[in-house]
């Protein structure tokens, strides 16, 4: 199994168009690595894949991503999009997708409610497309093709902004992918606000973990005067911190683990930041955009 990390920012990308913290800064300057938004793509056989997220840059990501590109009369490796989340930086590269012939859509009611009686923009989408829906729902198992399948799980959230006030479950759902063949395992969760115990059971022992690595700090925001609420707030389990990811994870026992979904304010960005070497030293990692996985 290949994983293709085709955005590794959180939405807005790295650097953000209206911000000037230090880290949009020290990118425009050159001094980092400017990044595109949260999407993956996953692949069994390097023919078919499956991408986790539609994120606005979606048509960047894949002219940049060889394995993405169509073959003759418009025929395209991509199978169907999965989604972990109805957040318009995870769906609306949807709409970007609309010459597609069909598409086939992995989400779950949840989800499925929030993009039509919510944004609208599945009911956009579907003006322009045939949309096959298939229907998520966590706790049970996936086949996605000959040799790939998921397990998908429900991720708990606080956050309602942007969803039902009556919807408790598959608002945020994470996806555990197993190759068949080789028994190889990742776990894909890009938004994630506390690590429960039911969490830990989906996550433990996989071969590798790609997490949230929203904010540094759960006041990140708030200090920078970006923003009233913390990452917890947010929905967004802070790196940093006696009770944050970096200090929990090592139990978990995850072969590799990789932080996506990095905030444009995140220290992490930069290669030459102290909080980066926190991160490296703990063994662990800062997804960049064509990052790729294999297991």
């Amino acid at each position: 199994m290949l994983l293709r990390v085709l955005g590794s920012a959180a939405g807005g990308g790295s650097p953000q168009w209206n911000c000037g913290c230090p880290v949009c800064a020290a990118v425009r300057s050159r001094a980092g690595l400017a990044r595109t938004q949260s999407s993956v793509a996953v692949s069994a056989d390097r023919r078919r894949w499956f991408l986790i997220n539609a994120s606005p840059d979606v048509r960047t990501q894949i002219e940049a991503f060889p394995g993405l590109h169509p073959h003759d009369d418009r025929t395209t490796p991509l199978e169907a999009v999965l989604l972990t989340d109805a957040e318009l930086d995870h769906t609306l590269g949807l709409l970007l997708l609309r010459e597609a012939r069909a598409l086939r859509l992995y989400a779950t009611p949840a989800v499925r409610e929030t993009l039509c009686a919510g944004s609208g923009l599945l009911r956009t989408l579907e003006r322009y497309c045939p949309v096959e829906w298939r229907a998520v729902i966590p706790g049970t198992d996936l086949a996605l093709a000959d040799g790939l399948s998921c397990r998908v799980f429900d991720v708990p959230t606080t956050k309602r902004d942007r969803f039902g006030a009556g919807v408790d479950h598959g608002r945020v759902v994470g996806y555990r992918l197993t190759d068949e063949r080789s028994g190889g395992t990742l776990v894909y969760l890009p938004g994630v606000q506390s690590l429960t115990p039911a969490l830990r059971v989906e996550i433990k022992g996989c071969a590798c973990l790609l997490i949230d690595g929203t904010c540094w700090r759960d006041d990140e925001l708030v200090r920078l005067g970006l923003a009233g609420r913390t990452s917890r707030e947010m929905g967004h389990l802070p790196i940093d911190g006696p009770d944050g990811s970096l200090a929990q994870l090592p139990s978990l026992g995850a072969g590799r683990t990789i932080f996506v979904h990095m905030n444009n304010t995140n220290p992490i960005l930069l290669e030459d930041a102290p909080e980066r070497r926190t991160v490296e030293e703990s063994g662990m990692e800062v997804a960049m955009d064509g990052l790729e996985v294999q297991v």
